[in-house]
């Protein structure tokens, strides 16, 4: 009898582990089918403004089920329904062209540009709406960010710890506005990025007023108030540890999925923010955290470790992933929900491209980028959390599509560029037997380039840790 039970209960979670696979699996095929799926559309909508001849619009890959034709165009669906293609005539590298007004080759530069932009451009446009449509209707802002606005750290040598701010103040006054909250402190502090601001906390009950600003003028922060040194309390709960990584200093430290950090030191803090803050303050020296755990607690002694958080930047760091910081869920106005969806936008491009520069520049390692695994992942986690932390994956895929499809790379859309932008400046065509072998090689790189990131993306994985 107990035996079957113990069996039943480990059926029964590999049979959850199973449908959550199949579930994970089935968003990660949509949603990168619909990201190239509208990547496809963008070029085929301009190529056929353009009287550009589309051969085949699909959706899918592989092997033709049906379809029917219209025109020049064979609208298809595939026997892999994830995705698509657009085959425009003489548009690829040896293909024979006759000079037919219809195809690709035979339209001017400028044409064959606003082609090769498409795709990209309506992968922004995608990434745009979804975000908007997060704004409008799913605008999630921490339980700390509404109400008093406490300091849960503040930087050692900052500009606040300077104006004589400490853990567990409140900001009662910020620039001209009374009793803020955090939302409302962002909001000036962006404005106010670059100059002095009056402000007005409380420390242990007595109202100190004075001024604070960055020291140095700076444009890096997408927060300009975390230059000042204050870092908001986004929570009223001790962090909790989602997930521990392997050979990490938690992991090696005793630190387990589910535990709740309620000081480090003896210091309570409420964000992962601040803990890092802290962390960095202290150089990484060893430290105590007192963890809850299952309604006991335990101190664990942990040395932090310095570590690549993307874009090159050195941090140090514990090593897990922390739970989800409570949220409150408002509508945003549509003025209000536009900025928000450009802002995020950006902010995410800018990290997009700051990592592809550091790979260049050898400030970021290759092993910090995700592949397919990785993306697989992120959706598994996302999907856990609903269908609009979904959408907002779904938006940071799209960005990242139409980024890395602009860069000069032959075979990408970026590469097509390139090359139609040194024919305009030669006003000759390159050699075709020149492109076709630059094309050649440019696969085998992409598909080397492709079979490293897999690569570290299984390598990252829990089962290949000792």
């Amino acid at each position: 009898m107990g035996y079957s039970l113990i069996v039943a209960i480990l059926l029964s979670g590999a049979a959850q582990k199973a449908a959550d696979l199949l579930r994970t699996g089935f968003y990660f095929f949509v949603i990168l089918g619909i990201m190239v799926l509208v990547h496809e559309f963008g070029h085929f909508l301009v190529a056929k403004l353009c009287g550009v001849r589309v051969e085949t619009f699909s959706i899918g890959f592989g092997k033709r089920l049906f379809g029917f034709r219209r025109g020049d165009t064979d609208y298809r669906l595939s026997l892999l329904p994830f995705g698509g293609y657009v085959k425009m005539s003489g548009e690829q590298p040896g293909e024979v062209t006759t000079g037919e007004a219809g195809e690709f080759a035979s339209h001017p530069r400028w044409q064959r540009v606003l082609i090769a932009l498409a795709g990209p451009v309506f992968n922004f446009i995608l990434a745009f709406f979804l975000m908007l449509a997060v704004g409008l209707y799913h605008h999630e802002v921490p339980e700390g960010f509404q109400g008093p606005a406490v300091v849960d750290y503040v930087t050692a040598g900052s500009p606040a710890a300077k104006a004589g701010v400490q853990t567990g103040d409140t900001i009662v006054h910020f620039e001209s506005k009374e009793n803020p909250d955090w939302q409302e402190i962002f909001a000036r502090s962006s404005i106010f990025a670059k100059d002095r601001v009056h402000i007005s906390y409380l420390h242990e009950g007595q109202r100190v007023d004075t001024m604070v600003g960055p020291e140095v003028t700076t444009d890096v922060s997408p927060y300009p108030l975390e230059v000042l040194g204050m870092i908001a309390r986004a929570q009223q709960h001790p962090v909790g540890a989602l997930q521990v990584m392997p050979d990490t200093p938690a992991s090696r430290a005793g630190l387990q999925d589910g535990d709740q950090i309620l000081t480090i030191d003896g210091l309570q803090l409420h964000s992962v923010d601040a803990l890092l803050s802290y962390l960095s303050d202290t150089k990484g020296k060893p430290s105590v955290l007192r963890v809850l755990r299952n309604g006991s607690q335990l101190d664990l002694h942990i040395t932090p470790e310095m570590g690549d958080i993307g874009g090159g930047h050195q941090q140090y760091r514990l090593g897990f992933r922390p739970a989800r910081t409570p949220v409150q869920v408002g509508h945003l106005p549509l003025p209000a929900a536009i900025k928000y969806s450009w802002d995020e936008n950006v902010r995410l491009s800018r990290l997009i491209v700051d990592v592809i520069h550091g790979m260049f520049t050898r400030r970021v390692s290759v092993k910090s980028v995700s592949g397919p695994v990785g993306i697989f992942q992120e959706v598994g986690m996302a999907s856990e959390m609903g269908n609009w932390p979904l959408v907002q994956v779904m938006a940071s895929i799209s960005l990242n599509l139409g980024i890395f499809n602009l860069l000069p790379f032959p075979i990408l859309d970026g590469g097509m560029i390139l090359f139609l932008l040194i024919e305009s400046i030669l006003r000759r065509d390159l050699s075709q037997v020149w492109k076709e072998r630059i094309y050649q090689a440019a696969f085998i790189l992409l598909l080397l380039f492709a079979a490293l990131i897999i690569f570290n993306d299984f390598s990252k994985l829990p089962m290949f840790h000792h």
